[in-house]
């Protein structure tokens, strides 16, 4: 009988030690363990940062924010940029950020004040963003002798009209250029008169960076005219935009045997490229041809003001102007891929086999913006 009752003593021995384990009992703590019925003076607690604040400053309606955050003992801050669609993060040792939106709006901005990735306090503060354009620069007339105005966006509205249609995703082999961004419609708006194409430093789609790219495939063809685009260049390393056509019979015959006519191109970087278009022609003898020349300013860069990239297309020539200044001109008479039907083509890339990738002086946002297309025949 003593040898049964040492046995359930044994078997009791666990139940009890259980009913007494100890450890921190402090919910507050951050080791806290509920199943804990006794504290052993184990509990530690994070002092997380203190005392946060925030000033948004809205500078000169230009869509730029700047941030500026303090607090007590925290190690770095944390801002998340939020608008309908995604985000955008930014972290600053010293709670120093800026921030360029591309459209006007009302727009959320959660700052964190970190002692870790995951130990933080935050707050989220509004900040209204009122976008007006400088539309100082070049314009061009809506008549020419012995010329007619056939068609022309001035993109007016809020929407595109049904002319464009977007091109998406990020192409073959980066659009064939080995691009880094991923085109979206997102990134493509209309506001107060102008097109706006944004790129921005953003993931998605498997790309580090987003764009847009939009058309006229299908719906709005030329063959010869004046062609006017009036617009405004973003700028930096490995930014690249273009106001280009295609042949209409690309899907049929493939590029470059449609014919490529470059309006514009840039490739931005400091100095020289900021300052400097390019337009060229491409097409198909034994191979792939080309024919270009540029243009640059005397001071300053595109990104400054408006400027009008032209085209003057005959049977005979295509003659490249920059704000009504000819600097390039090829002879077609014998060139057949240039007497069709051509389709416009306005994208912003970043990165690719011509400008490179962007780097640390490379700023975000970037945006084309496009005052009106006109074509006159």
């Amino acid at each position: 009988m003593k040898g049964l009752n040492y046995f359930v003593y044994l078997l009791a021995l666990p139940l009890f030690f259980n009913s007494c384990e100890k450890g921190c009992t402090d919910p507050n703590a951050e080791n806290y363990n509920p199943e804990a019925k006794k504290d052993n003076g184990s509990c530690y607690f994070i002092n997380l940062p203190t005392n946060l604040e925030c000033t948004i400053t809205n500078v000169d309606n230009s869509g730029v924010v700047e941030i500026q955050a303090t607090a007590t003992n925290e190690n770095f801050f944390t801002f998340i940029l939020m608008n309908a669609t995604d985000s955008t993060i930014i972290t600053s040792t010293n709670g120093s950020a800026s921030y360029s939106y591309s459209s006007s709006g009302t727009y959320f901005i959660k700052t964190r004040a970190n002692l870790t990735s995951s130990q933080y306090i935050e707050r989220i503060d509004s900040v209204t963003v009122s976008f007006s354009v400088n539309n100082t620069g070049y314009t061009t007339p809506l008549n020419y002798p012995n010329y007619t105005l056939s068609w022309n966006d001035e993109f007016n509205g809020t929407l595109l009209s049904n002319d464009w249609t977007h091109e998406l995703g990020n192409g073959n082999n980066g659009w064939g250029n080995n691009e880094l961004q991923y085109y979206r419609e997102q990134n493509t708006s209309l506001e107060n008169g102008y097109l706006k194409i944004t790129a921005k430093q953003e993931y998605y789609g498997g790309k580090n960076y987003t764009s847009s790219r939009i058309k006229t495939q299908g719906n709005v063809l030329h063959t010869y005219g004046r062609i006017d685009i009036r617009a405004k260049l973003p700028f930096g390393q490995g930014i690249w935009p273009a106001l280009w056509m295609l042949g209409e019979n690309f899907p049929s015959v493939g590029w470059p045997s449609c014919g490529e006519i470059d309006i514009m191109e840039m490739i931005g970087g400091n100095g020289y490229n900021d300052r400097t278009v390019h337009g060229t022609a491409h097409w198909e003898s034994n191979g792939h041809a080309e024919y270009g020349g540029s243009n640059s300013l005397s001071s300053g860069r595109f990104a400054d003001e408006f400027h009008v990239f032209s085209i003057i297309w005959t049977s005979s020539s295509i003659v490249w102007l920059r704000d009504d200044i000819q600097y390039q001109v090829i002879d077609i008479t014998n060139l057949s891929a240039f007497h069709n039907n051509f389709f416009f083509i306005l994208n912003l890339a970043v990165g690719g086999n011509w400008p490179g990738s962007p780097n640390a002086s490379t700023i975000f946002d970037q945006t084309l913006l496009v005052d009106y297309i006109r074509v006159f025949q």
